[in-house]
């Protein structure tokens, strides 16, 4: 055997000795040693190691490996989410940094290939927000419920993404009484969305999802209930939504799920990998709760010899057959029966080895999740810089979820809901429906959503204003991290405030004279 693990092609004594008495089992041995020895080089592929013999692996598409258990990881997760503090704790964790208070839509067209001037711009793109405003914060004109307005359904979407894997957001056109527009969005769980029963097995459809021969998808099927509800007399049925209308282009549905392979359709639950190890710490965190509190509730039992006197029965003997009742209890003295012994075992608790044990597990969970060991706990306690770069790491994380949720749901919902204004004649963007690049231009927008959390607020307002001064970035890319604000509207807020504060005496008068100019450069 080589250094490698491989076998050589030349016979050693054994094959000799084998070839010898039976050829036919000798020649078996050498077409053997000669199917290993071309194998290849990577000692992570040879499956005649030990360590291998129980590894079980697949080779499987995406959709095969995943579509199977897919129902299962859901169930696991939302379990997990609803009893394992440290899984919700997560999930709220990304929730909370990526989408906060909702993301703020901010246009950004394309002055130059629209002909408009920067003012042209500027007042098109304040009378766009304030129009997008009138339906995004009104949960009649956004929610097909009627009952979130469009920053909590990013919440929601976003939430039930990360949890069951993905979520679709079906777009309506429903015209209800006393709204301005029919562009609705209804956000349904992944779970109703799945292959109808005479489907199975038939056409390209593949976990709900109707694909064309390039794996685009071309509409998906809804149930109408869902699979986990019961419902008496009551049949499922499916409903075909198209991705996009056939006359018009319009997008009906918008799936939000993060594409891990090529080939894949739906979203794996972002606490897929780790869901055993959570589970298990769950569990033994639960253990050493309850061992703790037997512990804490320590009883005293004190034992007769045979020849004392019976202490008074801790039960009832009038009632025949009856059974004592004993239990734990914080500083309970039990007097026992005559002859009756009991043995105790001190527990040790509460456990030395606990912390450090979960705290390791913790970081690996971490790891995958990528999740800072101390952002998944809220641990900052080790010093500014250690807390500080496991910020600035997780907010990479955060920033690129972000990003997918605002150009997977958030800008396809922005582009629908603006086609339909322009159609109404609510908004005026000449060449939308008859040029594509045109309609490309009126359509851009940037995301903004809230900013980090400050360790530090002098040093990194210091960072900040040393930024702008070097020109490295402006006021209004700083201003939209900070907290997602427009810096045009508080710079007119602040010039309102200091002209208000300087009137009422509270700052000095402007000077009357302008200061002295500056001596000229020399030479």
């Amino acid at each position: 055997m080589s250094a490698r693990g491989k076998l050589d092609l030349a016979p050693n004594v054994i094959d000799k000795v084998v070839s010898y008495f039976d050829p036919v089992a000798g020649t078996r041995r050498m077409q053997a040693r000669a199917h290993m020895a071309i194998a290849g080089s990577y000692v992570g592929a040879d499956r005649s190691r030990r360590s291998f013999r129980n590894w079980f692996t697949s080779g499987k598409s995406a959709d095969e490996d995943l579509l199977p258990d897919l129902a299962t990881l859901r169930e696991n997760s939302r379990d997990l989410i609803r009893n394992a503090p440290l899984a919700g704790g997560a999930i709220n964790t990304v929730v909370t940094n990526v989408v906060g208070t909702g993301l703020a839509m901010r246009p950004a067209i394309d002055g130059e290939a629209l002909g408009m001037s920067e003012e042209q711009v500027q007042a098109w793109q304040r009378s766009v927000t304030r129009e997008y405003l009138l339906w995004a914060e009104n949960p009649l004109e956004c929610d097909s419920t009627a009952t979130q307005n469009f920053y909590d359904l990013q919440d929601l979407a976003f939430r039930s993404a990360l949890i069951n894997g993905d979520a679709f957001g079906v777009l309506p056109s429903n015209q209800v009484a006393h709204c301005l527009y029919a562009t609705k969005v209804q956000v349904i769980e992944g779970d109703r969305v799945m292959t109808p029963p005479d489907l199975v097995g038939k056409g390209n459809v593949f976990g709900g999802i109707e694909l064309d021969d390039f794996g685009a998808m071309t509409a998906v099927h809804v149930c109408d209930q869902h699979p986990g509800s019961v419902r008496i007399g009551k049949k499922p049925t499916f409903t075909r939504i198209a991705a996009r209308g056939s006359q018009t282009g319009r997008r009906n549905v918008v799936h939000l799920f993060k594409r891990l392979r090529p080939d894949q359709h739906r979203g794996e639950p972002y606490l897929a990998a780790v869901i055993e190890p959570l589970k298990q710490l769950d569990r033994y965190t639960e253990a050493e709760i309850m061992a703790a509190v037997i512990s804490g509730m320590f009883t005293v039992f004190i034992e007769h010899e045979a020849d004392q006197d019976q202490p008074a029965p801790i039960y009832d003997d009038n009632k025949e057959k009856a059974a004592p009742e004993l239990a734990l209890s914080s500083g309970a003295i039990i007097d026992l029966a005559k002859g009756e012994k009991v043995n105790t075992a001190n527990p040790g608790r509460p456990n030395a080895q606990f912390d450090p044990f979960v705290m390791a597990i913790l970081r690996q969970i971490g790891v995958n999740l990528e999740l800072p060991f101390e952002v998944l706990i809220k641990h900052y306690t080790a010093s500014y810089s250690a807390a500080r770069a496991a910020m600035l790491d997780a907010w990479k994380f955060f920033r690129v979820r972000r990003a997918w949720l605002a150009s997977n749901f958030c800008q396809p919902i922005y582009e629908t809901w603006l086609a339909e204004a322009v159609a109404i004649g609510r908004i005026s963007a000449p060449g939308f429906f008859a040029d594509a690049g045109l309609r490309r231009a009126w359509c851009q927008a940037v995301w903004l959503g809230d900013g980090p959390s400050s360790l530090d607020p002098l040093k990194e307002a210091s960072a900040i204003e040393k930024r702008v001064d070097i020109g490295v970035t402006t006021l209004e890319e700083e201003v939209a991290a900070y907290d997602g604000g427009d810096w045009e509207t508080k710079h007119k807020q602040r010039v309102k405030e200091q002209r208000m504060r300087r009137e009422g005496g509270l700052l000095d008068a402007a000077p009357s004279t302008p200061p002295p100019d500056l001596p000229p450069d020399p030479d």
